[in-house]
């Protein structure tokens, strides 16, 4: 009777000065990062009238009340509820649409690839700020039926914005879909037209379940870029009832005093849903966001 043999340890790399420099590099730059966020939320946790006794570097006066203030104040259950109304179906309809055109730009070998491609794009190279009375003006002559937008037009509705954000995200999420498609194995899709398997059932069955690591990780930005978005929210929306959640930091404010530690418990709470996301996708997040972006 024969026992294999254990595997051998492999080898730790040695501690150069080059790898205990870049290593304390790191760890530099990540206290950075996470100073602004450490103290936001120590912040949040502490009484205005004491840090405004003793000051914002001393240690105490802790109470939750900034964030039931905070709560009640800043109209966050409406507003995240708008948030939502506005980011989710942006989200699906723009992965929807992108995996589409990147599926063709990807499979199929045409004149016009890369002039398609370039165009969705370079609509990612436009500022905002430059479109900003086009399509203003666009939208205000844009008649639609009153059980549609109850303004008749495309302005102070919520479809007009998800289109805005739908036009602005599709170009990137197109780029970097195309090039994962692109090192997907085309043997795969010739067993499938073996078999019988349609165009539709080649995108929909075949290739979405073989991108789920690159659409996990381009719904974790698109979430997180959609959800803090709120320039096109005051420039289409004229109701503040129907204003996302970043405007609850604005009601927060007042005009002669601002309370910092409510306004910060106000950031907090706005930053965890996306915070919750990434940690919940984060398993696919690197992995399928860096290869769709260098293979192709």
């Amino acid at each position: 009777m024969t026992t294999s043999a254990a595997p051998l340890p492999k080898p730790r790399r040695p501690w150069t000065r080059g790898r205990i420099a870049t290593h304390a590099f790191l760890a530099f730059m990540t206290i950075l990062w996470l100073i602004p966020l450490v103290y936001a939320v120590l912040a949040s946790l502490r009484d205005y009238q004491y840090t405004a006794e003793h000051g914002y570097l001393s240690f105490g006066g802790f109470t939750l009340n900034n964030y039931v203030t905070a709560w009640q104040v800043g109209e966050f259950a409406q507003k995240f509820l708008n948030s939502a109304i506005i980011t989710i179906p942006a989200v699906v309809l723009t992965l929807f649409l992108a995996s589409m055109v990147a599926f063709v730009l990807a499979r199929f070998n045409w004149t016009l690839n890369i002039v398609m491609l370039g165009a969705f794009t370079a609509g990612n190279l436009l500022p905002p700020q430059a479109l900003l009375i086009p399509v203003y003006k666009m939208f205000q002559a844009f008649e639609v039926p009153f059980w549609f937008s109850a303004s008749g037009t495309l302005l102070n509705s919520y479809w007009g914005l998800i289109a805005v954000n739908v036009g602005f995200q599709i170009g990137f999420c197109t780029f970097v879909l195309s090039n994962y498609m692109k090192a997907l194995p085309k043997e795969i899709y010739e067993s499938a037209m073996v078999d019988g398997a349609s165009i539709w059932q080649q995108y929909w069955k075949l290739t979405l379940p073989l991108c789920r690591p690159s659409l996990a990780a381009l719904a974790t930005l698109e979430i997180t870029w959609i959800y803090n978005e709120f320039f096109w929210a005051t420039v289409l929306l004229q109701n503040g009832e129907l204003f996302p959640i970043t405007s609850s930091l604005t009601n927060l404010s007042g005009a002669f005093f601002t309370d910092n530690n409510l306004v910060a418990a106000g950031a907090v709470m706005i930053a965890l849903p996306t915070i919750i996301i990434y940690f919940a996708l984060q398993k696919h997040f690197v992995a399928g966001l860096t290869v769709g972006a260098t293979k192709g």
